[in-house]
């Protein structure tokens, strides 16, 4: 079963002065008025624990330059501690509370308010209460400008796709086809 390529967000929290990083593959706007965010994180790992009891996180999404950053938070454990600082990623704490990494080309932040159990993983639904966006990176109609960026798409087996300057953009609007 593959869901892949895609885009793999980053999640962030800070709990008690804890701060702590994972990688999520699986994750989506659900709405966007009011703007709704949801993230799946198996109970097992160490940040849904923290995500649970401060109930508030950030969803972060870093260019491929970083792609091994990103595999590291997805295999590495918090509960050997400080996870996010031996990755190595800077960040500012957002209004939040959760940890904004410096070179992420989107972020949100967000506050649970919803958390349902679906198989092995709980899907945690979020007010998308601020959004950040590295402006540089992307064209005047809010597309990433690849000339700029490198978006990393998982393809599975720590093997990313890079979507950059040379990947073709296809236009399908129904105007171009009629």
């Amino acid at each position: 079963m593959h869901s892949y390529p895609g885009l793999v967000a980053i999640v962030t929290v800070a709990h008690k002065g804890e701060t702590n990083i994972m990688a999520a593959g699986w994750h989506s706007y659900i709405s966007y008025t009011p703007p709704i965010y949801g993230v799946a994180i198996a109970e097992e790992r160490y940040t849904h624990h923290l995500v649970k009891q401060e109930g508030k996180f950030a969803i972060n999404f870093l260019p491929a330059a970083h792609a091994e950053a990103i595999q590291q938070a997805g295999v590495w454990t918090g509960s050997d501690g400080a996870k996010l600082d031996r990755i190595g990623l800077a960040y500012n704490l957002g209004e939040n509370g959760a940890p904004i990494l410096t070179d992420a080309y989107v972020a949100y932040e967000c506050s649970t308010i919803d958390v349902n159990r679906y198989g092995d993983h709980d899907w945690f639904v979020a007010s998308m209460d601020a959004f950040y966006r590295n402006q540089e990176l992307f064209t005047k109609d809010g597309l990433p400008d690849f000339t700029k960026v490198t978006l990393p798409l998982y393809l599975g087996r720590s093997k990313y796709l890079h979507a950059d300057q040379t990947s073709t953009i296809v236009d399908v609007t129904q105007e171009k086809h009629r």
